[in-house]
């Protein structure tokens, strides 16, 4: 009798390398767009201590998937990770289950690699300094993203505290370049990218849109979270990786009650590529097609050997 493997965390890192993960959400985009991909909305179940259980499941010709993820606020209090849970991967014809991956590195993963292709499909030229506001999980996977696909940019890191955004770029020297707290509350102007990774219900960043700036929005996953204020969105060319998810999930766009007709989707940012030297708004919901282009990936580099 067969065993399912399983991978952990660095086996499943292992195994959806960024390039071709970036590459591999292009083609979901595409297949969601067109409807090639099932990706019902999320469902989403309360645990104790407003934890939340979510049930993830896409299907596509070739593969389907299910993710179901744990997050616990309270679990940093108990040293122990915020999100806990798996992505099955089945074959579509017979159901059989092919391999699980680890639900939290491909979450982390899938959501920066979403965040690099939104960068290289949004602006004209690679990023050379980069803000990252968060110094949690998912800042951590993007430092690994950045430093794959962008290797040369500076990094720069705002937490909580300066302690914070220093200890986090004490642990994670060596992915990027250059990698160091910010100095201050003030933005240097050489920053052309920002990145919020937060879970605030507050904006973390709402300054006056700037022509070559692109600003991505990826923590806040509920309509009561606001990373992303109203004043930047309101001159920003407004992007998002998923349409359908982001009217109910974009808490930034619906505290600000901006006019959907004016959003513009990944796969069509794709087709057509915004002018050189806008601003740029580009939000992340997540969706459970593209944790399916992560187990394309996966499913690539084990038939490869």
């Amino acid at each position: 009798m067969s065993t399912t493997p399983i991978f952990d965390a660095a086996g499943t890192a292992r195994l959806i390398p960024f390039r071709p993960l970036v590459d591999a959400l292009k083609t979901a985009a595409a297949d969601y767009a067109a409807g090639r991909v099932a990706s019902p909305e999320r469902l989403v179940v309360p645990l104790n201590d407003n934890g939340i259980m979510l049930s993830m499941p896409a299907s596509a010709a070739d593969l389907a998937i299910h993710k179901l993820v744990n997050v616990c606020p309270r679990n940093g209090e108990r040293a122990l990770p915020t999100i806990h849970g798996q992505v099955m991967t089945f074959d579509p014809d017979t159901g059989k289950t092919l391999f699980i991956l680890d639900g939290p590195t491909v979450t982390g993963r899938r959501t920066a690699a979403m965040t690099m292709l939104g960068i290289e499909t949004l602006v004209h030229a690679a990023p050379k300094d980069i803000l990252l506001i968060g110094a949690g999980t998912q800042a951590a996977s993007h430092v690994q993203a950045i430093g794959e696909l962008y290797p040369q940019a500076r990094v720069r890191v705002r937490g909580t505290s300066p302690a914070r955004a220093q200890a986090f770029c004490d642990a994670h020297q060596g992915n990027v370049r250059a990698l160091e707290p910010l100095s201050d509350s003030t933005i240097p102007d050489s920053v052309d990218t920002v990145i919020a990774l937060t879970t605030s219900r507050q904006a973390v960043y709402d300054e006056t849109p700037r022509a070559g700036r692109i600003v991505i929005g990826v923590g806040a996953f509920t309509p009561q979270m606001c990373e992303i204020g109203a004043r930047t969105l309101a001159g920003s060319a407004l992007y998002v990786d998923d349409l359908a998810g982001a009217k109910h999930e974009a808490g930034d766009f619906i505290q600000a009650g901006i006019n959907w007709s004016t959003v513009t989707g990944i796969n069509d940012a794709l087709a057509n590529r915004p002018a050189a030297n806008l601003p740029i708004v580009f939000k992340t919901v997540g969706c459970a097609a593209w944790d399916l282009a992560a187990g394309r990936v996966a499913r690539a580099a084990l038939s490869a050997g």
